[in-house]
């Protein structure tokens, strides 16, 4: 089984759950009252390494974790 490479967001999730001494399962629960949407770890795998392309749920992380969206920022 190959392991996939985090993508720059995936990497930025990883560093600010690990700065606020959070869990992933935290997060996820998060982005469920959040969005309301079905959350799990996979799909939190899957966003973090470029398979899942959700918008609502990256808004979600993004908010949640105070990352900014360096797209929109420029």
């Amino acid at each position: 089984m190959v392991k996939r490479p985090l993508t720059p967001l995936g990497m930025q999730i990883k560093i600010s759950l690990l700065n606020l001494n959070e869990t992933q399962e935290w997060l996820i629960s998060q982005a469920k009252e959040k969005t309301g949407m079905y959350v799990d770890s996979s799909n939190l795998y899957k966003l973090m390494t470029g398979q899942l392309h959700s918008k609502r749920l990256e808004s979600a992380v993004r908010e949640i974790l105070n990352i900014r969206d360096e797209k929109q920022a420029v």
